[in-house]
């Protein structure tokens, strides 16, 4: 069995012009490549005799607003047969199309389709890109840092209409005043009852 260092070499040297930068850490390969070069790096890995990470485990993303490359895609592989897991990332622009995964790792279906529900990322030849987790009338993208945090409609599914609704925001509960005491003794007013 190859030990992680020799294993990170090999990888190297087999991507060599692919891989921008490599590390170890946490007992893991992290590599960072150019988006161009997904598929064909990820072929690799796959088919290698040496490497093995036939299985996707996760695909996510992170938002850098204020970078030129908005999005960083993150996926992470497990080699059953090494043992190992290897995190490939890359970044992207705002408006960048991917290419799917879901030819070389059909699993990949479900968590494309999140990424692109929940930070708008689209994927080319993917065979159903729609929304997953949020309904199909919702506009924005929940994950991104620029998505606002409050807003003048809640989402509720309606048991009499059997769909869901969008209605305006109601605030059930007054306002209250906070004395900041301690929970443990009581308000002013209660200490005030009680003494009576």
């Amino acid at each position: 069995m190859l030990k992680l260092k020799d294993l990170e070499k090999k990888i190297n040297s087999e991507l060599n012009t692919k891989v921008k930068n490599s590390k170890i850490k946490h007992n893991q390969i992290y590599l960072e490549i150019i988006s161009e070069n997904l598929i064909d790096t990820i072929m690799i890995l796959k088919t290698n005799q040496y490497f093995k990470f036939r299985q996707i485990i996760d695909i996510t993303a992170v938002d850098y607003p204020e970078s030129d490359k908005r999005f960083k895609l993150v996926y992470l592989f497990l080699s059953h047969e090494l043992n190992q897991r290897l995190l490939l990332s890359y970044y992207i622009n705002e408006n960048q199309k991917i290419s799917s995964l879901t030819k070389v790792f059909p699993s990949a279906n479900w968590m494309e389709r999140e990424i692109f529900d929940m930070y708008g990322i689209k994927f080319t030849d993917h065979p159903d890109l729609r929304r997953i987790l949020t309904d199909y009338g919702f506009e924005g993208y929940p994950l991104r840092k620029d998505f606002p945090l409050t807003g003048y409609n809640e989402v509720r599914y309606s048991e009499d209409e059997k769909k869901v609704v969008y209605e305006p925001v109601k605030l059930e509960q007054n306002y209250r005043n906070f004395d900041y005491e301690s929970p443990w003794e009581g308000t002013k007013y209660i200490k005030e009852q009680t003494k009576k």
